[in-house]
């Protein structure tokens, strides 16, 4: 066992002998006290905000409302691992993960933001864009992918596209998931000696510590004219997953106005008040 300097109280102690404290302590031959009641301590907190995001998401059902939550940040940054622990119990009926491929020929010829309008989020749904829009803006000129027009084009409609977005009533979140050189170069190499992640490394990906800096000057570039009062940037500090997740989920909970509980259902003899999705047919999507 390793040795711990520091004094456990009596809720690290209870903490500890619960479920899931066992689990962490139980889970690797060199115990880690401090190390196993962090992991609790994520947990634990995770299933709280967890059931907080389920009323969220009832209310954002009941009254139709449209959320929209942007994932950015550099290769390797945790976002999609981010996404999969705030959406792992919410109804999968109302919420979408929106992750687009490179665009078609037909959609490399149309206005840049038409693909993006078209996964809005219809009323009483969530959408989640691992990756969005600001490709244009930081990895798109850093690699090449646009010419030095389309990326000041872009530049220039960006922050009119998502004003027209909350003027419409959706609300808008946009998360920049922030790591440093060596925990990127950690995490590449990490998934790199893991059979079961090698399919995550891309072209880009294997560039990305060699264009660090193209990336950092995009980026602050990008912060600097698109970070406005009406839609800000929030940063996270994603160097530990941990806490970049439980991080990101406290911002949604605290941004959105959203009431518990939900909607009251009409009263006997009433016809009750359906919202705008539930006559619409699944997309499939």
């Amino acid at each position: 066992m390793e040795s711990n300097q520091f004094e456990l109280t009596e809720e690290d102690v209870a903490i500890l002998n619960s479920k899931i404290g066992l689990k962490y302590l139980l889970s690797s031959k060199n115990v880690n006290l401090e190390r196993a009641l962090r992991n609790a301590r994520y947990e634990l907190r995770l299933r709280e905000l967890q059931e907080e995001l389920i009323q969220l998401h009832n209310w954002v059902i009941d009254y139709a409302k449209g959320v929209i939550v942007v994932f950015e940040g550099r290769d390797g940054a945790g976002k999609g691992g981010a996404i999969r622990r705030i959406t792992a119990h919410i109804n999968p009926r109302h919420y979408r993960i929106v992750a687009l491929p490179k665009p078609t020929v037909h959609q490399a010829g149309q206005w840049y933001f038409q693909r993006y309008v078209e996964k809005l989020p219809k009323p009483g749904e969530i959408v989640f864009f691992d990756r969005s829009w600001y490709n244009r803006a930081v990895v798109e000129p850093v690699n090449g992918f646009c010419t030095p027009e389309e990326y000041e084009i872009f530049m220039g409609q960006v922050n009119g596209f998502e004003k027209m977005i909350k003027e419409s009533g959706a609300y808008l979140i946009k998360f920049y998931f922030s790591i440093s050189k060596e925990e990127q170069a950690r995490r590449f190499a990490d998934i790199k000696s893991t059979p079961l992640k090698k399919w995550k490394m891309t072209p880009v990906d294997e560039r990305a510590q060699e264009l660090w800096d193209q990336y950092t000057a995009y980026k602050e570039k990008m912060f600097q004219h698109t970070n406005t009062p009406e839609c800000p940037w929030i940063i996270i500090d994603a160097n530990r997953k941990t806490d970049a997740r439980i991080q990101a989920t406290e911002h949604i909970l605290n941004l959105i106005p959203y009431q518990f509980p939900p909607k009251p259902k009409a009263k006997a003899g009433e016809p009750e008040v359906q919202n705008a999705e539930s006559n619409q047919p699944e997309d499939g999507q």
